[in-house]
């Protein structure tokens, strides 16, 4: 009977090795970086794809901007105005709110003035002051009433609609 017991265990464990090994060399699993091959199985259970290996733990911000390629003796450029906007507690009435940051990071010291974006079909149920930022027509929106944004300077405004519009600098004028 020990015989039996001992000769049942064997083959017991050489099938789950077996298995085992087939798991790993048949490609059913996930690989990690730099381990000659070797491949975690995945757990039946949970079948979404979480492979924290390879993704960050946080989010990451944008790699840094590079100088923009300036023409010889050119001031400055678009590249020189940055957009950012993220949303904001919405209106009482439940319309989701975003507030917009444009800045002028200029690294020859420059003024920037005459700032175009565009914005689309651009509106708003929260009132903007149009000194700020204005839809002149469909996909032109003009930044601070075309005044110079100071080097370094920041207008900043919130809008509110059911969704972001993209914003991006279309033009401007190097004072």
């Amino acid at each position: 009977m020990n015989r039996r017991f001992l000769l049942a265990l064997s083959s017991f464990s050489f099938t789950v090795l077996f298995l085992f090994l087939v798991a790993i060399f048949s490609g059913y699993g996930k690989s990690i970086n730099g381990s000659f091959g070797l491949k975690l199985l995945r757990v039946r259970l949970n079948q979404r794809s979480n492979n924290t290996l390879s993704r960050p733990h946080r989010k990451l911000l944008d790699s840094a901007m590079a100088e923009p390629n300036r023409m010889w003796g050119e001031k400055c450029s678009k590249a020189d105005i940055v957009i950012n906007q993220g949303p904001t507690p919405p209106l009482p009435s439940g319309i989701p709110t975003y507030t917009v940051e444009i800045l002028n990071v200029c690294a020859t010291g420059c003024d920037i003035s005459g700032i175009h974006v565009t914005c689309g079909w651009f509106s708003s149920a929260h009132l903007i002051n149009p000194k700020v930022f204005k839809r002149l027509r469909y996909n032109d929106c003009l930044v601070n009433d075309g005044k110079p944004l100071i080097n370094g300077g920041t207008v900043e405004f919130q809008y509110a609609n059911t969704f972001p519009y993209p914003l991006a600098v279309s033009r401007v004028v190097c004072s």
